[in-house]
């Protein structure tokens, strides 16, 4: 990463002229009298961009530059282009598109934070800084020089997709479009930032498996893999030719074309053929999708004319799982997807639908599972900073980061993750500076706790999401049965716990926030002598709040066998039920409800032939029917915590917390005959760590490969090992 410019001689620009939903193309043309010792592009946008230079894009950046709280954090990129430069005339060309800063963000709700974000002018910012062999610089910095016309993409926005009209490219037509001028504007200069997240990428490419005609008669393109980014197609057409092209996640129980669920979002390419063989995607925008219906194509459509292009932040994936069991290979596989297809930038809770947005309960959720699957310091650190910028002066924390719903309040287990998110990353990474960083915006989020409750040392009067879509919720409700104020009360006492120990690890005096913890504790086991429901339960465990820790973890089995051996939990229960089970005698219980097939479960979904994790147990129920379209995503990752388990309670892969970022592991694999075998290897900081065991026989054969010293616990066996390679029979 460069260090932040402090010195920019560039202009905002935009056009003079309002040009409606015409993506502009600004561009800038110079004389080079001999190659450039060194070319590099500083370039930034309020809007997503694509550039080029001498016709040549620059870069793999997609929907660059990122999402941020625009507003307070604007990031810029540097390009090295010093390849692209030739004697002669050049010409620099950069597409604007509305990207998240002008869409019409969330879809379903209106307000007048989001008419202003649409009404807002979009623009562009940069620099060329052209190093001559005699130490000399040119610089082509964004100013009123620049010309604008309108190109070859006719719309884009997030939601609605793009329409391209490929006979409008350079040397198409006879007489290229007018240019038009640009006018100067002001943004914020100091809120620019150099490239802090991972680049948003072009990561896989999925061909399609088949074409399907539909019995209503359709042509779908089915690609066996529910993926965001956008399809890649290739053709022989003639000038004029139409392509339209819709995206959906699944088929209805009649075999047809089903995006209802999408709700306002259009999700739909508009493509105007130019003369011979063309490829093409789009570029300033992503769907959510496995199926493409083909409302418009020239010719019959073959499965090899289509690709699937998927486009996430560049993460390196560092935890691999691999079973005897199909299914839970199939689950494990359906989480990396879910995460890859919501990891595009921000954490987001759906890639296909109106909505789109940084839940913050959501990535909470999912904090310890992601972060086991790839690595995400860097992407986490960047949202968390977004998060922080975006924290009210009185600490309370935004549902969605960045706030896209600013006239909403705060709810538990969403704004906790100002505190659960930063001491996750430094127990899975060790980076003292994660803590270091959110460490106001995490006693800040406390403290307002603490200011705006009702009753003191309880969170009573606020509003909140509760255990969302928890399967005992009352008939018409989302929020599940759980007591409100207890799942308040109980995050509150999360959220002081975990920055009491933040404080001690960054050698601060949290004497006050540990007293707090207690006497939240305290007043937590008065006001809630009793326990109604399995979230209830799971909360009072693995919050540490509990009386009797193994008591109420025997009731919560019970209550589980007695509710047919199946969750009932919904977003805030479900991440810990299969640890609370397993660290507290119940393992054989987890496995049943990891390995159950019927709704509800992790597996149902997989039985209907899911291929990234959904929003609702049975968004498509035994019958072929569907959950209301109203909120039936089906790429809806925090379910995908389930992971999280498969590491640390069936390998038994965890951290110590006087050893972070696995400095020193502590490895305790729980096997159950049912699963048969598994093999997990989680590449650390310190190296990679394997914990692998097989039923052989009655026996089980336990390989394990640790690269820190660790405690290694097989049964009523343990021992502290050197690093090394190790095999037991338990």
């Amino acid at each position: 990463m460069s260090s932040k410019r402090k010195e920019w001689t560039a202009r905002w620009i935009r056009p003079a002229e309002k040009m409606g939903e015409v993506c502009p193309v600004f561009s800038r043309t110079w004389q080079q009298e001999q190659a450039p010792g060194s070319a590099v592009l500083y370039l930034t946008a309020l809007g997503v961009y694509e550039a080029q230079i001498n016709g040549k894009r620059v870069g793999d950046y997609v929907l660059a530059p990122g999402w941020t709280v625009y507003e307070k954090r604007l990031q810029y990129q540097e390009y090295d282009v010093t390849e692209l430069i030739r004697e002669g005339e050049n010409e620099i060309c950069v597409t604007l598109g509305k990207g998240w800063f002008s869409s019409r963000m969330p879809g379903w709700k209106s307000s007048e934070d989001k008419e202003r974000r649409m009404e807002r002018d979009q623009g562009i910012l940069g620099e060329l800084i052209l190093s001559g062999k005699n130490g000399e610089n040119q610089i082509i910095a964004t100013d009123q020089t620049w010309k604008v016309q309108e190109g070859p993409v006719r719309f884009s926005e997030i939601y609605d997709g793009e329409s391209y009209d490929a006979s409008l490219e350079p040397g198409e037509k006879d007489v290229p479009p007018a240019k038009g001028e640009v006018c100067e504007f002001s943004w914020p200069m100091d809120t620019l930032i150099p490239q802090e997240g991972e680049q948003i990428k072009e990561m896989e490419r999925v061909g399609a498996k088949k074409i399907i005609r539909t019995p209503a008669g359709e042509w779908v393109v089915d690609f066996g893999q529910n993926i965001t980014g956008y399809v890649e197609f290739t053709l022989d057409a003639h000038k004029g030719d139409k392509i339209r092209i819709l995206h959906g996640e699944i088929l209805d129980k009649d075999g047809n074309f089903y995006n209802e669920n999408y709700r306002s979002a259009k999700a739909e390419i508009c493509y105007i053929c130019k003369e011979g063989r063309q490829t093409w995607h789009p570029r300033l925008t992503f769907f959510g999708f496995r199926y493409l219906k083909l409302e418009e194509f020239p010719g019959e459509p073959s499965a090899d004319q289509f690709t699937a292009i998927a486009v996430y932040s560049d993460m390196k994936q560092t935890g691999f799982v691999r079973t005897a069991h199909e299914g839970i290979n199939q689950l494990f596989s359906n989480v990396l997807w879910g995460q890859k297809g919501n990891f595009l930038d921000v954490p987001t809770d759906c890639p296909q639908r109106d909505e789109r947005l940084g839940w913050t309960g959501d990535a909470q959720t999912f904090t310890k599972a992601a972060a086991y699957n790839f690595d995400v310091a860097t992407f986490f650190r960047k949202w968390l900073r977004d998060l922080a910028a975006e924290q009210l002066e009185s600490g309370s924390v935004p549902q969605v980061i960045p706030n896209y719903l600013p006239e909403c309040r705060e709810s538990a287990a969403w704004g906790d993750a100002a505190t659960i998110c930063p001491w996750q990353i430094y127990m899975t990474y060790g980076n003292v500076s994660d803590l270091e960083e959110q460490f106001e915006s995490m006693k800040k989020w406390v403290d307002f706790i603490t200011g705006s409750t009702t009753t003191q040392y309880l969170w009573t009067g606020g509003e909140h999401f509760g255990d969302w879509v928890g399967l005992d919720a009352p008939v018409g409700s989302y929020r599940g049965a759980s007591r409100e104020d207890f799942i308040a009360t109980a995050f509150y006492a999360r959220s002081a716990q975990l920055t009491a120990r933040a404080g001690r690890v960054l050698g601060k005096d949290m004497s006050e926030y540990e007293a707090l913890f207690e006497e939240i504790r305290k007043a937590f086991r008065k006001a809630y002598p009793e326990y109604l429901t399995q979230t209830e339960h799971i909360l009072a465990v693995w919050f540490e709040l509990a009386e009797d820790p193994q008591k109420t973890a025997d009731a919560l089995a019970d209550m589980i066998v007695r509710d047919g051996t199946r969750i009932m939990t919904g977003f805030v229960g479900t991440p810990y039920i299969l640890h609370v089970l397993s660290n507290y005698g119940h393992t054989d219980l987890a496995y049943s409800l990891l390995l159950r097939e019927e709704y509800p479960s992790w597996l149902y979904p997989v039985r209907k032939g899911a291929t990234t994790i959904w929003e609702h147990w049975d968004g498509i129920m035994e019958d072929g029917s569907l959950w209301s379209p109203e909120m039936n995503s089906f790429n809806h990752y925090s379910y995908g915590s389930v992971a999280d388990w498969l590491y640390e309670e069936a390998a038994g892969i965890k951290p110590v917390e006087e050893a972070p970022g696995f400095a020193g592991a502590r490895i305790t694999p729980k096997p159950d005959k049912r699963l048969g075998w598994i093999d997990v290897t989680l590449n650390t900081r310190h190296g990679q760590i394997r914990s692998a065991w097989k039923y052989v026989d009655d026996q089980v054969r336990f390989e394990i490969t640790t690269p820190v010293r660790s405690e290694i616990v097989i049964g009523d066996k343990k021992e502290t090992v050197e690093p090394g390679s190790y095999t037991y029979w338990g």
